[in-house]
């Protein structure tokens, strides 16, 4: 059986790109392809539809990055 997942624990790309800090959603795509070891959707319906992701996995993939990211955005 699959782990239950709280719902207000996920996030889409609008929510992951203020966690990281980012301007735009759009970004959010280019970081999954730019670092390997961002967390991946939970959900992912596919090109062009929703993704969803753990809001507490990107927190703390953002609080480990922090210290040395610049915003490449």
């Amino acid at each position: 059986m699959a782990p239950l997942i709280d719902s207000n624990d996920l996030v889409d790309a609008h929510g992951v790109a203020e966690i990281l800090q980012l301007s735009h959603r759009n970004t959010v795509s280019q970081y999954q392809r730019r670092y390997s070891d961002m967390p991946r959707p939970v959900v992912n319906l596919g090109s062009g539809r929703i993704k969803l992701w753990l809001r507490s996995e990107m927190e703390q993939w953002a609080a480990e990055r922090r210290p040395n990211q610049a915003h490449e955005d």
